[in-house]
């Protein structure tokens, strides 16, 4: 018996007569939200570059396929065997560069034909911005209705034109705050004025070849790194934070770049 056949009989057996009283109560909307972190867990892990946890978390986002299978196969929906044969299949009929006589020169080609194909089997998709899911992260959400909208030919020519587009939202922003005071809409405004200013950056990531998410990921967990060391600089100076003026706080902030800096070179 495979490892993947073994997975199989132990998720059928934890579902059936006395098997996991946890395991018989779920649905596909009681483990949702689960799918989604053990996501975030496996990305954490690919970030890391630990292949020991990766290896981990891979078989927890298994474990979920599988999960669901086995719900759906109960009610009579598919399998597992399903699953695995529609995703072989979609491979194969939208990489006919592979495994047909279709040649391609670049990546590029190969992602604009996979493009074409997707459309020609999903033809209910009219619309330019059908197909992205509306319970994406915010970013990636963004990124995704722009990369569309581009495919399209919606979309600036050059990075120069967003970066205009950044500085008017930038303004805009300020006239609401300049204004703050006779408007009883203000923080309304002030969101939307804010959002646009977030889609404009993702805009700009995008045009820059680069992951908004990410990007936005790595800055937080500098912020982390950095905020961190000054806490423990300042405990080590028998202080607390909440008692620390923002100046004082700000020298340590800088101290900490500036090692960053030194070990940097």
């Amino acid at each position: 018996m495979s490892a993947m056949e073994k997975l199989l009989e132990v998720m059928s057996r934890l579902r059936g007569p006395g098997g996991c009283p946890w395991d018989q109560e779920q649905t596909h909307q009681s483990i949702r939200p689960q799918v989604l972190e053990e996501c975030y867990e496996l990305l954490e892990a690919i970030d890391e570059q630990d292949d020991k946890l990766m290896k981990e978390e891979l078989g927890d986002v298994l474990l979920h396929v599988v999960f669901h299978s086995q719900l759906a196969k109960e009610r009579g929906a598919f399998d597992f065997e399903d699953v695995s044969c529609s995703i072989v299949d979609k491979l194969i009929r939208r990489h006919p560069h592979v495994f047909g006589d279709q040649k391609v020169s670049s990546s590029d080609k190969v992602l604009q034909k996979w493009q074409e194909l997707k459309a020609k089997e999903k033809p209910e998709r009219t619309g330019a911005l059908d197909g992205i899911p509306k319970v994406l992260p915010a970013l990636i959400e963004a990124q995704e209705v722009q990369k569309k909208a581009g495919h399209v030919g919606f979309d600036w020519a050059e990075v120069k034109e967003v970066m205009l587009k950044l500085r008017e939202e930038v303004e805009e922003i300020q006239e609401v705050l300049d204004n703050i005071s006779g408007e009883q809409d203000a923080q309304a405004r002030l969101e939307e004025e804010v959002g646009d200013l977030f889609f404009v950056v993702v805009n700009l990531a995008r045009h820059l070849k680069c992951d908004a998410e990410q990007s936005c990921r790595l800055a937080t967990r500098k912020f982390r790194h950095r905020f961190e060391q000054v806490e423990e600089m300042i405990q080590a100076r028998g202080m607390r934070m909440q008692d620390c003026s923002l100046e004082e706080m700000e020298l340590c902030w800088q101290e900490v770049k500036s090692g960053e800096t030194i070990k940097g070179g």
